[in-house]
C-alpha cells in the first residue's frame, strides 16, 4: 500500500532546521532568486563550526547581515572542501564572485540517474573457499558510500550476523518522512542522509507536485538506489528470481561491508540530482568516514573540465580521493556513439556495462515447424498455435504499417492473433508502444524485431512480448508471406546460463574516446550491468516480491564499488589509485567462454579500450595483480598541469598554491594503467611509467608487447628487477608509426609478466599526419 505524503506546508516548515551546520533553513524567495553555489577550495579551518561561520560572513558582507544570511544558505559545505549554496540574485553572484578567496560561483544545474548471476559470472561464487569473498571476509568492516536512496526493509538489508559499525565512523542517520532511524537503519544500514535543499530552493515545488510518489527522507521511492546498495553491498537472500527466471541467491559483492546511503535524487519530475545536493553528499561522506563510493549519476556531454566546479562529480571526487576514498562512477548510458563516456576524471574509476552468460530465452514455433530461438521475460502460459500476422503496407510507402512505434492495424485482422513489428529505435520503447496497439485491437502477442540489445524489460501487463534480430525476424515475415494459414507458438521463457551465452558490452553503455582529454582512457573498466537480478523499492512497477531485473551502467557501478570494498578489506594500505590499476591491468578480454568479448551495436564488433577499458572485471586476479601503476595527489596535479588550466584554477582544487613547471608536463606521462595516444605524426613518441611491486619482493618481470597494426612500439628496460630495497621502477614506452596516412584509431597492448603475473595496460594509438576538422574514430 502506498503510504500518503504528508501536507507540503507541513513538509517545507520541517525543513526549516539546523543539523549541526550540514541542512540550513531553506525559505521561500523572490523568484529572481536562484540557487548559486559559492566555492572556495580547500578549507582553511579543522573546526566545521569555524568553516560555517565564514560562510555567513562571507555572505553577510553582500545581503547586509548574518541573519540574512543564515535565511538565504541552503548548504554549507565544510568537511571534505569549503564553500556553500545560497539562494542569490543575478547581481548579488556576481559580486560575491568578486570577493577574495572566492574560485567560482556557478548557478545550480541537475543531472540525472543513470544478482543472483554476476557474481558467480565474475567468479565470487560463495561455495569457492579459496576465493576473494572468503580472504576478504566479505568485506567485513568496510563502509559504502551510496549517493541514491534506499528502501530499508527489503531483505538484502538485513544485518543478521554483523557486528557493530565501525569505531571510526561519524555518520548518523536521519529522520524524515516515513523514515525511522531507530527502526531502519542497523548494522547493515549504518547511515542515511538526504539532501533535497538545492532541488526544492530551485523549482519551489512540492516533489509530488508531478504526481509521482516521493519520500522526504531517505526512503526510495522508485527502487533506483535499493537497486544499487544491494548489487554493492546486499546481504546474501536465498531463492530469489523474477517470477521464476534467474533463480539464484541474491546478494551484493560485499555482502558483510557496510552501507552508507546519500540521497540526492528525487522524483521530480524524474530522477532529477541538484548539484547543491550533490556537493553536500560528497562534503558529509568525506566527513562520515566511507571507504568507497558508487555514484551511478551523470550529466551530458559536452562535459565541463575538470577543475570546473560545475563538473560536481569530478570536484566532489577528487577532494574524496585525495583523503584515500575510491569514487566508483557509471560511465553513462549514450551508447553506442563515440565520445559520450562521462565520468572521466582521471581520479574517477569509470565503469562500462557488459552482459553476463545468462539468457532467457523464447522458443517461437511456425506452423511448418520451424522453430527460432528469442528473448523475453515471458513468464504466464504458452500461447498454443494461432494465428500470425505482419501489417503490410497497401500504400505507395512499405514502413507505414509494420513499424512498432506507429502500428497501424485498423485494416488488419488481429484479434486472437500474434503480431510482428520491427523497430530502428529503442526496443524498449517500440515494444511499450506496439504492445498498447495489439492489445486494444485483441491480440494476444507480439514479436519484436530490432538491433541487437540484450536488456530485456518485461512489457506492460506481462504481455507476451518476444524480441528477435532482424534475420529471424525477415525469416518469420518471408513464412507469414508464403503460408496461406500462418500459425505461431510462444513458449514462457526459460532462464539459459553458461555455454553457449556469451557476455556482450552492452548497446547503450558509453563509449570512448574522452571528449575532455583523450589521452585519458575512459571507460577504465565494464562490469555486468544487463539482465541483473537485486533489490527494488516495492513501489517499482516491474518489482516481483521484492526484486527485479534491470539494466544500465547504474548497475554496473556498484558491482565494481562491491569488489573495490573487498580489495580494501584485503589491502588497507592500497591507494584508491592502486585499486583502480588492479583492477583494469588483471581484468579479462575474454568472456568464460575464453572466446573475444564483443559490442552490441550496428554491426557487432570486438570489443576494443574505448567499449571496455581493461576489459571485464576479473576480481580474484585484481587481489594479487603483482605490480600497479600508483598515484598520489601530486600525480593528479601534474595531470592538472599538463591540461590549460591555470595555476589559480589548480590551486584552489587542490587546496595548496601551485605553480606548474614553466615547461609544460606532458599529459602521455600521467602514470595510468594505459597508454593512449591520440596522435601520432613522423615523429616517435616517448611516454614514461613508473609501476610499484605489491607481489614477491624478488620478482624478474619481461615486458610482452603486442602493438596495434602498423604502429611500432620498444620499452625500455624491457626487464624490471624487484627486490627487498627496490620496490618501484620507471620505464619508457617509445611508440612511432609506418602509416602515412591518417587512421582511426588501432589497439594493441604492452603486458609486465614474471609467468604468474600479467600486468596488461591497453594500448590506443592513432596516426595523423595531418590535423582533421574532425577526430577520425
Amino acid at each position: 500500500m502506498d503510504i500518503p505524503l504528508v501536507n507540503p506546508l507541513l513538509v517545507l516548515a520541517c525543513l526549516v532546521f539546523l543539523l549541526n551546520g550540514h541542512r540550513t533553513t531553506t525559505m521561500v524567495a523572490a523568484k529572481t532568486n536562484n540557487v548559486h553555489i559559492v566555492y572556495l577550495g580547500e578549507k582553511q579551518h579543522e573546526d566545521p563550526d569555524l568553516v560555517t561561520n565564514s560562510h555567513h560572513d562571507l555572505l553577510a558582507k553582500i545581503v547586509g547581515s548574518k541573519e540574512r544570511a543564515s535565511e538565504l544558505m541552503v548548504y554549507s559545505y565544510r568537511h571534505g572542501f569549503s564553500g556553500f549554496a545560497a539562494m542569490l540574485t543575478e547581481s548579488q553572484a556576481q559580486r560575491i564572485a568578486e570577493l577574495p578567496g572566492v574560485v567560482r560561483v556557478i548557478p545550480n544545474s541537475f543531472y540525472r540517474l543513470q544478482t543472483t548471476r554476476s557474481w558467480d559470472f565474475l567468479g565470487l561464487s560463495s561455495q569457492l573457499p579459496s576465493n576473494l569473498l572468503h580472504k576478504s571476509k566479505n568485506g567485513d568492516g568496510i563502509i559504502i558510500g551510496v549517493l541514491d536512496r534506499i528502501w530499508p526493509e527489503s531483505k538484502s538489508f538485513s544485518d543478521d550476523g554483523l557486528g557493530p559499525a565501525p569505531s571510526r565512523w561519524k555518520g548518523v542517520c536521519e529522520p524524515g518522512e516515513n523514515f525511522n532511524p531507530a527502526k531502519h537503519c542497523n548494522r547493515k544500514i549504518i547511515g542515511a542522509r538526504w539532501f533535497v535543499n538545492g532541488i526544492l530552493a530551485e523549482n519551489g515545488l512540492p516533489l509530488n507536485a508531478s504526481g509521482q510518489t516521493e519520500y522526504l527522507s531517505p526512503r526510495d521511492a522508485n527502487g533506483h538506489g535499493t537497486l544499487t546498495a544491494s548489487a554493492a553491498a546486499g546481504s546474501f537472500v536465498g531463492n530469489v528470481s523474477y517470477k521464476g527466471l534467474g533463480r539464484g541467491t541474491a546478494s551484493g559483492g560485499a555482502s558483510r561491508s557496510r552501507l552508507a546511503v546519500y540521497k540526492v535524487c528525487w522524483n521530480n519530475p524524474s530522477g532529477l540530482c541538484a548539484a547543491a545536493d550533490v556537493m553536500g553528499a560528497f562534503d558529509k561522506a568525506i566527513h562520515d568516514g566511507v571507504d568507497v563510493l558508487s555514484v551511478s549519476i551523470g550529466s551530458v556531454v559536452p562535459s565541463y573540465s575538470n577543475v570546473d566546479e560545475r563538473d560536481v562529480t569530478a570536484v566532489g571526487s577528487f577532494h574524496a580521493v585525495a583523503k584515500g576514498i575510491s569514487v566508483v562512477c557509471s560511465a553513462g548510458n549514450s551508447g553506442p556513439l563515440a565520445q559520450t563516456v562521462q565520468n572521466v576524471a582521471p581520479w574517477i574509476l569509470s565503469v562500462a556495462a557488459n552482459s553476463i552468460d545468462r539468457a532467457f530465452l523464447t522458443s517461437i514455433t511456425l506452423g511448418n515447424n520451424q522453430t527460432f530461438l528469442g528473448e523475453a521475460l515471458f513468464t504466464t502460459s504458452e500461447i498454443g498455435f494461432t494465428g500470425l500476422v505482419y501489417p503490410e503496407s497497401k500504400g505507395l510507402d512499405p514502413t507505414a504499417f509494420g513499424v512498432c512505434e506507429a502500428l497501424s492495424l485498423n485494416e488488419t485482422k488481429v484479434d486472437g492473433k500474434v503480431v510482428v513489428c520491427f523497430t530502428l529505435m529503442n526496443p524498449i520503447l517500440a515494444a511499450i508502444s506496439a504492445t498498447a496497439a495489439v492489445k486494444e485491437a485483441g491480440g494476444v502477442g507480439l514479436i519484436v524485431a530490432r538491433q541487437t540489445f540484450s536488456a530485456l524489460f518485461p512489457c506492460p501487463g506481462d504481455f507476451p512480448c518476444v524480441e528477435v534480430d532482424y534475420e529471424v525476424g525477415t525469416r518469420i515475415v518471408d513464412y507469414i508471406r508464403y503460408s496461406r494459414f500462418p500459425l505461431v507458438k510462444l513458449s514462457p521463457s526459460k532462464t539459459v546460463v553458461g555455454r553457449p551465452i556469451s557476455a556482450k558490452v552492452a548497446y547503450f553503455s558509453s563509449r570512448g574516446p574522452n571528449s575532455v582529454e583523450p589521452a585519458i582512457l575512459k571507460p577504465d573498466i565494464t562490469a555486468p550491468g544487463v539482465n541483473i537480478l537485486a533489490a527494488t523499492s516495492p513501489h517499482d512497477p516491474s518489482a516481483d516480491g521484492g526484486y527485479v531485473l534491470n539494466s544500465g551502467t547504474s548497475v554496473a557501478t556498484p558491482h565494481v564499488a562491491g569488489v573495490v570494498a573487498l580489495l580494501k578489506a584485503l589491502h588497507p594500505a592500497w591507494s584508491p589509485a592502486a585499486i583502480k590499476s588492479a583492477l583494469v591491468t588483471s581484468a579479462c578480454r575474454t568472456g568464460p567462454s575464453r572466446l573475444p568479448i564483443f559490442v552490441e551495436g550496428s554491426p557487432q564488433k570486438l570489443a576494443d579500450p574505448f567499449d571496455f577499458g581493461g576489459g571485464i572485471v576479473n576480481p580474484t586476479a585484481a587481489a594479487d595483480p603483482g605490480l600497479v601503476y600508483d598515484m598520489n595527489t601530486a600525480d593528479y596535479i601534474h595531470y592538472l598541469c599538463a591540461m590549460p588550466y591555470n595555476n589559480s584554477a589548480i590551486s584552489h582544487l587542490t587546496g595548496n598554491i601551485t605553480k606548474c613547471p614553466v615547461q609544460k608536463p606532458s599529459v602521455l606521462d600521467v602514470n595510468l594503467p594505459s597508454i593512449t595516444i591520440p596522435s601520432i605524426g613522423s615523429t616517435s613518441i616517448t611516454v614514461t611509467r613508473t609501476v610499484t611491486n605489491v607481489g614477491a619482493p624478488n620478482s624478474i618481470y619481461r615486458a610482452v608487447v603486442e602493438p596495434p597494426s602498423g604502429i611500432v612500439v620498444s620499452v625500455e628496460p624491457e626487464v624490471l628487477v624487484f627486490n627487498f630495497t627496490v620496490k618501484k621502477i620507471s620505464f619508457r614506452v617509445t611508440v612511432s608509426t609506418t602509416h602515412q596516412f591518417n587512421t582511426g584509431y588501432l589497439f594493441g597492448s604492452l603486458t609486465w609478466s614474471d609467468t604468474v603475473h600479467f600486468v596488461r595496460v591497453p594500448l590506443s594509438v592513432r596516426t595523423e599526419m595531418f590535423k582533421s576538422y574532425g577526430y577520425v574514430y
